[in-house]
């Protein structure tokens, strides 16, 4: 007896070759995983056999094989044409009785009493070569209810393994069209329609980071995100402290979800709607069920031991989630991650529009703008695909792309997808690239800048540089850290060679993603300027307590870097602007005194204790302890700028004391800045009070030389590698190590300077922490430093 249906409780992953890799995958959540707690929606599938059963029935193997056959291979001028004609072949056949009857008995057995709803998925199969996937080359039909119309979307599941790209993907691909078969999935339907559905990785889709999972979603079907269509909201969870049941969501981004995908009429089977205004601004899904899906992503990641592209749904009639499709993540999870190229612009020019960097490189070319794929004969290889948005439909165009722009979309969608793994740039959701770019002009696509990507007018200068971090040996004696600011970078930065990060300046989450000086939250009511207080509401308006947006923020940003490095230490100095660059924040006016000289004025300690901040410093003391305390990340030490006296010392633990962060608690270290010759005149007593010491020797230059480093007048003065200075940091050093605490040094001069490396090594660093482009160079001065110092050792043994 001939075997066309499977049911998902019956199927597992090694019947890719009966059901295609899709279905098996369902079928192995459903029958492994349910007793786990994941919910996966029942269905069955229809065989290879049965597909090939059909297709002999109707004897149109021999058609489709001649129309293949006729393909022009080398330009695909007539693969429309010829796509067009194998799909009407299998529209106008018919199913085999035995096939009617044996898909109608399933669907009876899934229905129960009612006919209900089911999704119709294909999912194609190749019996020689079940590793291919297929993914996104055939056609989905959702909402199918009654038996006519499910026979229908079968028939049109099987059409769709000649659409256009599919054909092309399997000439792609050497695959023999005719090895190809294609398996009908019915899965009772999940009606995301009336709630929210998305799609997760269990790593960082830009980095390849391991130990992020990365939830994508937007209000209905979850097409949207595939195409593109909207910006989606995004959860980052951090998979070390989700298992210790922390809150690990590092980082949640509200999309704009513009539009709402729901299911309209027999005529338009789905449409879009406007997103209500509230909808937008709402997250798609509670912390819980954050947590819940990341849980069970854990579960399929342990599971199928490699890494997961998952999507999800929740039901919106009973509130129910579920997951309703994984298959292996292809394009990170196969690169090696200590191969890395830098890009770095040598110029900047007018920037003609941005939106979310895909990947990190830089292109630059012909910018095509083009409508539909039928613009497809515009594009000359080498040139940049601009356009609204992409669908699979392009695929066999953006393979001649050497960027891709779009003005909608997120980090999932469809252009995204194909951008990571053409290994080409893409800025997604740019909202006017085809209006700001012409057609035929030159262009540089720039996503080596952060999250944010650019395109600029003109074809731009830029540096590329490979990096192998497979052969870097770090020094034995002498740890390597690194100095991070832009939490959209850590995750890359994770796989330099490093001990952990020596410095993260708190500035830049809080001028990038905060932007509103803290007292003007904690004092809202009382800000004069009309003007002010409606920028702070449009960037609070989701947050009813706007002092809890300060921390929110700044939780998320300090996290995010936490976990990138997790479980190494990662020194978090708080915040040390400058009065004058305070008050360039939004509402920082009416909060800070003007100065003569700012560089020496109400910064660092002396703000944290003091009426005019005390509130402020309360804000980032209260964001380092959602960090540590609910979020776990531990490994977060905290360091004091600008601290003169040991007074000022014990006032500032004291009110971090008063705040939550009472040092020793929860393992809690607080370092202190080296950057003042106070700090190193009466080091000993600066150790009694704090755990360890970070040389700013910026700082510590200008006061011991009396130079204002902002002077242009007298810049050619300033040198760390005076002697004056040198010994100040010497004496630091020394000091430090006879009060057993640890010293480190944040700074250029090490990479910059092999001799002023071999001279921190000689006094007995522990640590030297640089920017990121100097780390290897920096590392090569230590080690030749370390190997010099040996052989000295060892010279002077011998005598």
């Amino acid at each position: 007896m001939k075997l066309y249906i499977k049911q998902f409780k019956e199927t597992s992953i090694g019947d890719v070759s009966i059901v295609g890799g899709k279905n098996a995958s369902l079928g192995e959540m459903f029958s492994k995983l349910s007793a786990e707690g994941i919910a996966v929606p029942d269905g069955f599938a229809t065989t290879a056999e049965a597909f090939n059963e059909f297709l002999t029935q109707n004897a149109l193997q021999a058609h489709l094989q001649s129309l293949m056959q006729q393909l022009d291979k080398t330009t695909y001028n007539n693969l429309q044409s010829i796509g067009a004609e194998a799909r009407q072949l299998i529209l106008d056949a018919e199913l085999p009785e035995e096939l009617k009857l044996a898909v109608l008995q399933a669907y009876k057995a899934l229905c129960g009493e009612k006919e209900i709803e089911v999704a119709v998925r294909s999912s194609a199969t190749a019996e020689d070569l079940p590793e291919a996937s297929f993914a996104g080359q055939h056609e989905s039909f959702l909402n199918i209810t009654g038996e006519a119309a499910l026979l229908a979307a079968v028939k049109k599941c099987f059409a769709s393994l000649y659409t256009d790209r599919a054909i092309k993907y399997r000439e792609d691909n050497g695959f023999a069209h005719e090895k190809v078969a294609l398996s009908v999935g019915v899965q009772k339907m999940v009606r995301s329609d009336k709630a929210c559905s998305g799609v997760c990785f269990t790593l960082e889709p830009e980095s390849g980071f391991r130990d992020i999972i990365h939830i994508s979603g937007v209000w209905g079907l979850g097409e949207n995100i595939v195409q593109g269509t909207v910006t989606p909201d995004e959860f980052f969870i951090f998979k070390t402290t989700l298992l210790q049941d922390k809150n690990a969501i590092v980082q949640k981004r509200l999309g704009e979800k513009a539009k709402t995908m729901i299911y309209g009429d027999e005529k338009n089977p789905v449409i879009n709607i406007a997103t209500p205004k509230q909808q937008q601004e709402q997250f798609v899904l509670t912390d819980e069920e954050i947590t819940r899906i990341a849980n069970w992503a854990l579960i399929i990641e342990s599971h199928y031991k490699k890494p997961m592209d998952i999507e999800w749904a929740k039901d919106g009639n009973t509130g129910e989630m579920f997951i309703i499709q994984a298959r292996p993540e292809t394009v990170h999870s196969q690169k090696n991650p200590l191969l890395v190229k830098e890009y770095k612009l040598v110029n900047k020019g007018e920037a003609l529009t941005s939106g979310e960097a895909i990947g990190s490189k830089i292109a630059t070319g012909i910018a095509r703008v083009l409508q539909s794929p039928a613009d497809a004969f515009k594009l000359q290889p080498g040139e940049i695909v601009v356009t609204d948005l992409t669908s699979p439909d392009w695929d066999p165009i953006l393979k001649n792309a050497t960027a891709i722009i779009t003005n909608k979309g997120g980090r999932t969608s469809h252009a995204s997808i194909v951008a990571r793994e053409l290994g080409v740039p893409a800025i997604v959701g740019c909202g006017n690239a085809t209006d700001t770019i012409a057609d035929g002009e030159m262009i540089t696509v720039s996503c080596c800048e952060g999250k944010t990507g650019f395109v600029y007018k003109g074809k731009l200068t830029y540096k590329e540089t490979a990096l192998d971090f497979s052969d870097v040996h770090k020094p034995e004696a002498t740890e390597v850290m690194l100095i991070v600011g832009d939490p959209d970078k850590a995750f890359k930065l994770s796989f330099y060679p490093n001990d952990g990060v020596g410095l993260m300046r708190m500035e830049f989450i809080i001028t990038h993603a905060v932007q509103v000086h803290p007292m003007a939250l904690v004092k809202f009511n009382e800000l004069k300027d009309p003007a002010v207080k409606e920028k702070i509401e449009a960037l609070t308006h989701h947050y009813q307590n706007k002092e809890k947006y300060f921390v929110d923020k700044l939780a998320e940003g300090v996290a995010t870097i936490a976990a990138a490095f997790y479980p190494k230490d990662v020194i978090v100095r708080m915040s040390d602007f400058k009065t004058n660059e305070y008050a360039n924040l939004v509402g920082g006016k009416d909060f800070e005194p003007v100065e003569e000289n700012p560089m020496l004025g109400f910064r660092g300690a002396s703000r944290y204790y003091n009426d005019l901040y005390r509130d402020g410093f309360r804000l980032e003391c209260e964001a380092i302890c959602k960090v540590r305390d609910e979020m776990g990340l531990t490994n977060v030490k905290v360091m004091i700028p600008f601290c003169r006296t040991i007074s000022e010392g014990n006032k500032v633990i004291a009110v971090m004391k008063k705040y939550g962060l009472e040092q020793g608690v929860n393992n809690l270290e607080i370092y202190v800045m080296a950057e003042i010759p106070s700090n190193v005149i009466l080091a000993a007593e600066f150790a009694t009070i704090f755990d360890g010491f970070s040389i700013g020797s910026n700082d510590l230059t200008q006061l011991t030389l009396g130079i204002d480093r902002d002077s242009s007048i007298i810049s050619d003065l300033f040198s760390e590698q005076n002697e004056a200075a040198k010994q100040m940091v010497a004496l630091m050093i020394q000091r430090a190590r006879t009060a057993g605490v640890k010293i480190g040094l944040c700074g250029q001069a090490p990479s910059d300077f092999p001799e002023y490396a071999a001279f921190l090594v000689k006094q007995g660093i522990d640590s030297i922490s640089f920017n990121p482009d100097a780390l290897l160079t920096g590392i090569e001065n230590i080690l030749a430093a370390e190997k010099n110092d040996s052989m000295q050792l060892h010279h002077a043994a011998m005598l």
